[in-house]
C-alpha cells in the first residue's frame, strides 16, 4: 500500500483526467491552471508522486504510470510521516521478535546492525526513536548482564 497527502490525491487524480487526452503527458502548465497550486509546489507533489512509482514525471510532463497498486490517502505531510513511522514500528517490532532467543533476549549491537543494515534500512536516528518508542509502549526493556547489553522483548 502507498500512502498519499491529499494534495497528492488531487494532482493524481486531475492526472487521471487528462491522461486520455494528453496521451504523451499532461503538461504541468495546465495542472497549474486547473488546480491553482503554485509551480514550485506542483513540480514537488509530482516528484513525491513518481518516487512513489504513482507517476512519470519528466519534461514538465506526467504520465500515469503502469502499476495498479493500493493508495492510501492522508491528511497532511505530518500524518504521512506518523503513518509510515508506525509501519516501520510494527517491522521493527517483526524484526526482534524474529531475533530473540528463548529467554526473550536479543545482544543491542544485534538488533542495533540488524535495523540499521538489514532489510528496513533504518536510519541512526529513526532506530533509536523507534526502539525508545517500544520502551516506552512498555514491549521493550534494557537489560544489563555481566557479558553485554541486552534487549529483552516483553510479551
Amino acid at each position: 500500500m502507498i500512502n498519499i497527502t491529499r494534495n497528492e490525491d488531487v494532482v493524481l487524480k486531475q492526472i487521471k483526467i487528462f491522461n486520455i487526452e494528453y496521451p504523451d503527458g499532461v503538461p504541468i502548465n495546465l495542472l497549474k491552471k486547473e488546480l491553482g497550486f503554485h509551480e514550485y509546489d506542483l513540480v514537488q507533489i509530482l516528484e513525491e508522486l513518481q518516487d512513489k512509482g504513482l507517476v512519470i514525471f519528466k519534461d514538465k510532463k506526467a504520465n500515469l504510470s503502469e502499476s495498479e497498486k493500493e493508495i492510501n490517502t492522508v491528511n497532511s505531510k505530518q500524518d504521512l510521516e506518523e503513518l509510515e513511522l508506525n509501519q516501520k514500528e510494527k517491522d521493527s517490532y517483526k524484526l526482534i521478535q524474529e531475533l530473540v532467543d528463548d529467554k526473550n533476549l536479543v545482544s543491542k549491537y544485534t538488533l542495533e546492525g540488524h535495523l540499521l543494515y538489514g532489510d528496513l534500512e533504518l536510519t541512526n536516528f529513526r532506530m533509536y526513536h523507534i526502539i525508545l518508542s517500544l520502551q516506552n509502549k512498555g514491549l521493550l526493556k534494557t537489560i544489563t548482564k555481566d557479558d553485554g547489553e541486552y534487549y529483552l522483548l516483553v510479551e
